[in-house]
């Protein structure tokens, strides 16, 4: 064979055409159903539970749409199946699409809180969960005893397209989202307090900032990293701390100093959950320094504003956190960019 018909032999196969869109009249609402299970689980078989279909019968599905979509969707990766880039552009619409028309086929127009069976996801930290969430369950027990909560980690990246997707219902932070459409209300106004153990030797008649800057510190840093509001605050000053132990978590800083001789400075409600009658033996003292205060903010999507369900939503958080009343819509406003503390 010469080389001339050889490298002829060789020569690729024409590129096949694009797959001719797909038109919602011939697509099985079944199998839209069945692509977003798959796509937000990257596996047959938890699509399959999800929808409440065999394992065979979701295989078949993602077949047909991978033939109908003329893409493979779901390709194999080292830890498992992983989505194509054509997948990853569909993923997040598609959801949104059908939890749309879900609510849309619901038909709610009004909302009973005593009789209503609905499940709600709530996106917060664990400080805001501490302090918030035993009044709001007592809130939902005397007036929506059927009504489910689930309280998801609140990653602030995270919040925009969470409420835009439906899954998340309402985050509670002490910050508010800067996107324009989400909406926000003021729960409370939150300041700082320092905390020691009681009898802790360096500090008998108060707390002055000479003492306070010889100690070690406690700082909460969800992110693992960068200064808090009290170093902001001393750098100003042209001070610095001795940061000698950083946690994550809100809710083991108390533990920390009540068995050692470090101080916390830290939200005041965090702390008098703390410091109650019957609770840790700690001693809660004004910061020697001025420190900024911050709003507590609850935030939603603004499509969920007129929601009766939603609405009730977050009237029950709001009294929860003490505002008094409930929320009504003309209430919302758009979230404004702010500074966090």
């Amino acid at each position: 064979m010469s080389p001339v018909h050889d490298r002829r032999a060789r020569a690729p196969a024409p590129t096949p055409p694009e797959p001719a869109p797909a038109s919602l009249s011939g697509i099985n609402l079944n199998l839209v159903v069945a692509l977003d299970a798959l796509l937000s689980e990257a596996n047959v078989t938890r699509a399959a539970t999800k929808v409440g279909v065999t394992q065979s019968a979701m295989s078949h599905s993602l077949r047909q749409l991978r033939e109908l979509l003329g893409d493979a969707l779901l390709i194999r990766g080292r830890g498992g199946m992983v989505r194509t880039p054509r997948a990853e552009q569909l993923a997040a619409p598609l959801h949104r699409g059908l939890l749309e028309l879900q609510r849309a086929l619901r038909n709610e127009p009004v909302f009973e809180p005593a009789t209503a069976r609905r499940r709600f996801t709530l996106a917060t930290g664990d400080y805001f969960a501490a302090t918030l969430l035993p009044e709001l369950l007592v809130v939902l027990s005397a007036e929506a005893p059927h009504v489910d909560l689930v309280v998801k980690h609140l990653v602030p990246d995270q919040a925009t397209p969470l409420m835009e997707s439906g899954d998340v219902d309402l985050c509670v932070a002490a910050f508010p989202d800067s996107s324009l459409s989400l909406r926000q209300q003021k729960l409370y106004r939150e300041d700082f307090v320092c905390v020691v153990r009681e009898g802790h030797p360096a500090i008998r008649k108060g707390l002055d900032l000479e003492t306070y800057l010889r100690l070690p510190h406690v700082l909460i840093s969800p992110r693992g990293e960068g200064a808090g509001a009290v170093d902001t605050a001393l750098a100003a000053m042209g001070r610095s701390r001795r940061i000698a132990l950083r946690l994550p978590y809100f809710l083991t800083a108390p533990l920390a100093v009540v068995h050692s001789d470090h101080i916390l400075t830290a939200p005041r409600r965090l702390v008098e959950s703390f410091s109650g009658k019957g609770a840790w033996p700690l001693r809660v003292l004004p910061p020697p320094l001025a420190l900024r205060s911050f709003d507590v903010v609850q935030v939603w999507h603004e499509r969920f504003d007129g929601d009766p369900a939603h609405r009730w939503l977050r009237s029950a958080v709001a009294r929860a956190a003490g505002v008094t009343g409930a929320l009504p819509s003309r209430a919302s406003r758009r979230v404004r960019r702010t500074q966090p503390s």
